[in-house]
C-alpha cells in the first residue's frame, strides 16, 4: 500500500497541536517523498494575525489554500505529504481539486490538543485560537478519500495506521 502513497499527496490534516508536523515528517521519511509544512504557505499578515490572536476567516485562508494546492499540483506523480489544518470540507475540496490527495486526519480531545499547546513554544498559534479551530473543525465525510486516528497514539503508530489504511 505504502508504494501506492507515493504517487497521492496525503494532507495531514487536523486542529493546531494535534501533531501535524511531526507526523507528516515522519510519514513522508516513510514514503520518501517531499514534506512541507503547511505554515510556511501563509502570507505573512495571516501569521501576525493569528498570533495576535485573531482566528482567521475563510477569506485569509484562501490564498494560503491556493498555494498549497499549488503544491499538490507540482507533486502530480511524484507524491508527497504536507500539513494543513483543513477544517472544513471546502477547504479540502480546494485540496482535492489540485490532485490525487488522502487526507489523514488527526483527531483528539481538547483537553489532549490543549495540553499539548501548553507545553509547545515559539509557535505563532496561541492557545486561545483553539476553540475557534474546534468550532470550525468539520471532520472528514464517508465520501472522503482518508482515515481518522487518534493522536494519543504514538507518532509511529498513527504512520503505521496511515500506511496500512490510506
Amino acid at each position: 500500500m505504502s508504494r501506492d502513497l507515493a504517487n497521492v499527496v496525503v494532507v495531514v490534516m487536523g486542529v493546531s497541536g494535534s501533531g501535524k508536523t511531526t507526523v507528516g515528517a515522519l510519514l513522508a521519511e516513510r514514503l520518501g517523498v517531499e514534506y512541507a509544512e503547511a505554515d510556511a504557505f501563509h502570507p505573512q499578515a495571516n501569521i501576525d494575525k493569528m498570533a495576535s490572536g485573531v482566528p482567521l476567516n475563510d477569506e485569509d485562508r484562501a490564498p494560503w489554500l491556493a498555494a498549497i494546492a499549488e503544491w499538490i499540483r507540482a507533486r502530480a506523480g511524484h507524491g508527497g505529504v504536507v500539513s494543513s489544518s483543513a477544517l472544513k470540507r471546502r477547504y479540502r475540496d480546494v485540496l482535492r481539486a489540485a490532485g490525487d490527495v488522502r487526507f489523514l486526519h488527526l483527531n483528539g480531545s481538547r483537553e489532549v490538543i490543549a495540553a499539548r499547546l501548553a507545553g509547545r513554544s515559539g509557535h505563532f498559534m496561541p492557545e486561545s485560537l483553539l476553540d475557534s479551530q474546534f468550532e470550525a473543525l468539520e471532520p472528514l465525510s464517508d465520501d472522503e478519500a482518508g482515515v481518522i486516528v487518534d493522536v494519543t497514539e504514538t507518532p509511529e503508530q498513527i504512520v503505521a495506521t496511515a500506511l496500512r489504511e490510506l
